[in-house]
Order: C-alpha cells, then structure tokens, then sequence
C-alpha cells in the first residue's frame, strides 16, 4: 500500500495544465487526458481509461437530451467537472470538452492509483490488489472522494485538478466501443493505456 509518489514528489514531477488544454473535441481530449494525473486534496492516480462523448448527435450522451439542470455545465466553458449519479449508488466524473455550447465530455474511467493509497483502500473498504482500487469509474470517484460537490468546478486550479507529467509517459493507445451504454454501442470511443494493469474490466 506504499505509495508511488509522495504529494510533494507528485507535484515536483508534474505541472498544472491551462484551461485551454481541455479546449478541444472530446476525442483529441479523451486521448490527450491518458497520462495525465487526476488529483483530489492528497490523492491522485494516473488516466489510463477514457470515453468521448459527443454531444448532441450522441445518443449515449446525456447532452443528447437537451439542455437541462443536470446538464447545463456540459453547455458551458470546457475544463470542468460534471459529476453525475448512476444506479442509485455510483458518481461518475466527465471532463468538460471543446466550447461553450459544444456540450462534448470525457469519461474517466480508471485510474493507477499513485498517491494517498492507504485512504483509497480504506474509502473502498478494499482487502485486493492495487490494481483494482480504481478501474472503474465508480470506483476511481469513490477513492479519491468525489461527488456531486464537485459539479462544475475548473479543472486547471483548486483541490480537484489534472496535472501533466513533466516527462511524458510513453505508452499506446489502444482503441475500442464504448463500455456498458447501449446507444451508439459499437461507436470507438473508448481509448486505454493499452497494457496497463488498471483498465476497467
């Protein structure tokens, strides 16, 4: 359960992206996020797992279904956080993509986790491997604590950020459907770390 960085070690290797950075459709975003370190207060870990959703003409989109106030953030400035609530019991995190408008996003799907693993264990009440402590999207909010409080908040400052590696991980991106929707199903949407041990299952 040791962790791979300390929060000071973290900070040292990565540096904060811009707003700018999500500013962009939600494919090249979904790409771009893999490597990149998702962090919350004292934990954090490592995007291996991403969905583009697409907006509008997407159906497994919730935007699909028009502007509403569960929705209205995906309408907004790209670089935030829509968090939502699914089975009565899981919250998902979506990137904010693109423009003002565009309402595309990115669903985090998993994590490796890197920082504050004692407490994702003891959040998850998890007995197993590392690997499973966050490969999953309900998963991955549960250990690094996010929830609906978390709706609409800037992704580029604040407790909840995404960060870059000052060195670039070199890895490949695999490319695949997207996972558990039944809409757009055989869309390639989905975009992984290909090889990495904590892909959603």
């Amino acid at each position: 359960m040791e962790d791979v960085y300390s929060e000071a070690q973290l900070k040292r290797a990565t540096s904060g992206v811009k707003i700018e950075f999500f500013a962009r459709p939600a494919v090249e975003l979904a790409r771009g996020l893999l490597g990149c370190v998702l962090v919350h207060g004292r934990t954090a870990g490592t995007i291996v797992e991403t969905e583009a959703y697409l907006g509008l003409s997407d159906l497994a989109a919730h935007a699909s279904r028009g502007l509403t106030e569960r929705t209205r953030v995906l309408f907004g400035p790209p670089g935030r956080a829509y968090v939502y609530f699914i089975y009565g019991m899981h919250e998902c995190l979506n990137v904010v993509a693109d423009r003002a408008g565009e309402p595309g996003c990115v669903l985090i799907r998993a994590l490796e986790p890197l920082t504050g693993i004692a407490e994702m264990y003891e959040r998850r009440n998890w007995k197993g491997a590392v690997r499973g402590l966050a490969n999953g999207p309900g998963k991955l909010t549960q250990a690094l604590r996010i929830t609906r409080a978390q709706y609409g908040q800037r992704l580029d400052r604040g407790e909840l950020t995404i960060r870059e590696f000052r060195e670039k991980p070199e890895f490949e991106i695999g490319v695949t459907p997207r996972i558990g929707i039944t809409k757009c199903a055989d869309w390639p949407l989905r975009f992984v770390w290909l090889g990495n041990a904590c892909l959603s299952k």
